[in-house]
């Protein structure tokens, strides 16, 4: 990045108020991260872990899992209320005839989206209340706090703070630069560097933060981890941009005295056109056994349940890779329509060479979309799982995790490529010399 191109963001008003905005809403919401829930005992919070599932869960909202906080539940229930409308819009006409009514539908599935949210985190916040209120080594509840009314301050804290962060998530993304939803994401992932980063030194260096001791660590496994992460980096950036470029012509047209058409263009198919929608969708769903599990404590059956769908465990890893590709498809099939584009290109005298204009391009742009979607689609799903198998097979841990790698990379770049049409728009040079940076919606 161009030190010039990081002073012209702050030339242009608008662009740096925007930008100063979403850095004050994330600023916001790690303080709400850091403001614990009533009636929990805040030094046996510091002996919590939860491990497991909820263990990666904490990750996607920056350690306010772990820490129980007001923000413990995130922006998750809000993405699994989305989800759950966008598949109701595949099925059921109500919702289809929504999506088709343009502004003022948007608005209606956005309230129902809104309702959903405020169900299923009231939900999820009653069953990790109940599961916080059980455990007993050590206890999380404040001495003289009942269980009764700690479950119900737990349900109205952790309900309200979701509704708070999906209202900060939309004025982001009215107000501010990037996508609300996914920055908060983001952030919640980058809040936990710092600590990764520290506590790799403490094995290195014993004396490091007063920190006493042999080296604990093997430097040659490290700086392979961080070769590795480099090169997985590098591997996501090159196919979150790859595209297949299909060639259009126009026909030239004699409008009076000009002469339109002649040109020769061509339409660019991502790989991964659903971007990084399909891993927060995917992320979303395999949290709700684990909830469903929680009302259970004391059940066997449920017990192995949770087993199965334990991170590591072979079951959840192949759930969560179809899960992955399915919403790489679905997605896919909800922001590009073939047939609308195939249209748009015979009203405008364009067409494929070799193949006809109307129903055969849209056929072609389908078959073309569909082949490239897959490679996609399996690459990421094998990124997201991989630290999985990595902690099946050793005691490797990878810190952001494959799915909050993915998630930062995806989310940086789109942010980067906002910033750079506003500059482009301007008449400022963008972040490369040559090209453009492409995000999942350019």
């Amino acid at each position: 990045m161009a030190l010039d191109s990081i002073r012209n963001i702050f030339k242009i008003h608008e662009l740096r108020q925007r930008i100063f905005f979403t850095l004050g809403l994330l600023v916001v919401y790690r303080i709400g991260g850091h403001i614990p829930t009533p009636g929990v005992d805040l030094r046996a919070i510091e002996q919590f872990d939860p491990g497991g599932l909820l263990g990666l869960f904490d990750l996607f909202v920056g350690g306010a899992f772990t820490k129980v906080t007001i923000f413990s539940l995130g922006i998750m229930p809000y993405i699994s209320a989305s989800i759950i409308i966008q598949l109701l819009g595949a099925v059921i006409p109500f919702f289809q005839r929504l999506q088709k009514e343009g502004e003022e539908g948007r608005r209606k599935i956005t309230q129902y989206t809104r309702y959903g949210t405020v169900l299923i985190a009231a939900t999820q916040a009653m069953a990790t209340a109940i599961f916080l209120s059980e455990q007993t080594n050590p206890s999380l509840l404040l001495t003289g706090v009942s269980k009764v009314n700690f479950i119900l301050m737990t349900i109205l804290t952790f309900t309200s703070g979701t509704i708070f962060i999906m209202w900060l998530g939309e004025r982001i993304t009215e107000r501010g630069i990037g996508n609300g939803i996914s920055l908060i994401i983001f952030i919640g992932i980058i809040a936990r560097l710092p600590t990764a980063v520290i506590d790799e030194l403490q094995k290195f260096f014993p004396g490091f933060f007063g920190l006493t001791g042999a080296p604990r660590g093997n430097i040659i496994k490290e700086l392979l981890i961080i070769a590795l992460m480099v090169i997985i980096i590098a591997a996501v950036v090159l196919v979150t941009r790859s595209q297949r470029r299909i060639p259009v012509q126009y026909a030239k047209r004699v409008v009076g005295r000009k002469v339109y058409g002649g040109t020769s263009t061509h339409i660019p198919l991502s790989v991964n056109t659903a971007g990084i929608i399909p891993i927060i969708f995917a992320q979303s769903i395999m949290f709700a056994p684990q909830t469903v599990f929680s009302f259970f404590p004391d059940s066997d059956f449920m017990v192995t349940l949770s087993t199965w769908f334990n991170p590591t465990a072979p079951l959840y890893m192949i759930f969560y890779a179809l899960l992955i590709i399915f919403f790489a498809y679905f997605y896919t099939a909800i922001v590009f329509n073939p047939v609308d584009l195939a249209d748009n290109m015979k009203k405008q005298g364009g067409f494929i060479p070799g193949i006809r204009p109307g129903q055969r391009t849209a056929e072609y742009i389908d078959r073309v979309l569909t082949r490239i979607t897959l490679p996609g689609a399996l690459f990421f799903a094998i990124i997201a799982i991989m630290p999985n198998i990595m902690s099946r097979v050793s005691d490797v841990q990878f810190y952001f995790g494959g799915t909050g790698l993915l998630i930062v990379v995806g989310v940086a770049l789109d942010t980067l490529q906002q910033i750079e049409s506003h500059l482009l728009m301007r008449h400022y040079d963008g972040f490369m010399k040559k090209g453009r940076l492409r995000g999942r919606y350019s």
